[in-house]
């Protein structure tokens, strides 16, 4: 995903740590927040979303919007970034000045909002998402990824590694089974805790996300959802006895031939796949 290389950044504006000093923009455990201040990483970020030419960017969680100004040093048509904490709305109007036309500044929660009613396509997201909310809004924006073109997203290592997972490994779960039955997922970089302000215990990671050409549909995306947490839900368990609550699942395994003593992390996405269609078409006769 690399691309273009970025313009160098626009004359006049303050540096990131002036802006959160003048409003009074210290990161709150609230929000989740860690801002990402050093802008070499910021462009380097950005540049793996590739040629943002013509884009639609959303961004969410921008903070004093170090990422932000990568995104705006792109090529990308306009950036249009989410933010709940309102010190961080009032920080970025002062890029607003700067780019104008080319960003859009909403101070609300990203979780109700709805990408494809907000932005025209071609639509890509690009966020250092806040911790407290990242799987929440992946799952979410999953849920609409026929409408995305793409999405590189920060997160905790640990989430990063559960989304990328393969099968018989132990950080493979429900969220990896979601993520990669809708898109094509790639660990791109780690991040130390040292990158941000303030530290976060963890190290991070960010994640490449490029939707499959097929869409499920939402019937069919319930149903994978409704069936990956009965698997996972107690993963100890064989396939037979998770699946339990659902009815029928020794019927339902033996249709599409998947051995009911097996366990869920034995699974790959494609008999997962496999399995929410047969659930699905049983429910609905």
């Amino acid at each position: 995903m690399n691309g273009p290389p970025h313009e160098p950044a626009a004359p006049g504006l303050p540096s990131l740590r002036d802006t959160i000093a003048r409003h009074g923009l210290e990161a709150r455990k609230s929000l989740g927040q860690h801002f990402l201040l050093d802008e070499a990483l910021c462009r380097r970020i950005a540049a793996q979303a590739g040629d943002l030419a013509g884009r639609q960017v959303l961004e969410v969680g921008p903070g004093p919007g170090g990422l932000t100004r990568a995104l705006l040093a792109s090529a990308a048509a306009v950036v249009t970034a989410v933010e709940l904490d309102r010190r961080a709305v009032a920080a970025l109007a002062e890029l607003e000045a700067v780019y104008p036309g080319r960003l859009r500044v909403m101070e609300a929660d990203a979780l109700g909002i709805d990408v494809a009613a907000l932005l025209p396509a071609p639509r890509v997201i690009v966020a250092n998402l806040p911790y407290n909310v990242a799987t929440p809004l992946l799952v979410g924006w999953l849920r609409h990824a026929a409408a995305l073109e793409r999405m590189v997203l920060m997160f905790q290592q640990e989430v990063a590694e559960r989304i990328c997972a393969a099968p018989n490994t132990e950080a493979y779960g429900r969220l990896g089974v979601l993520a990669q039955w809708r898109c094509r997922a790639q660990l791109l970089l780690s991040l130390p805790p040292g990158a941000f302000s303030p530290p976060p215990k963890v190290w991070s990671a960010v994640v490449g996300l490029v939707p499959h050409p097929d869409d499920p549909g939402p019937a069919l995306f319930r149903t994978m959802e409704r069936l990956t947490a009965a698997a996972f839900g107690q993963r100890r368990k064989m396939l037979r006895g998770a699946l339990k609550p659902l009815g029928g699942a020794e019927a339902l395994l033996a249709a599409v031939g998947i051995d009911g003593a097996r366990r869920a992390e034995t699974l790959s996405v494609a008999e997962f796949d496999r399995l929410a269609r047969a659930l699905l078409a049983r429910d609905a006769a």
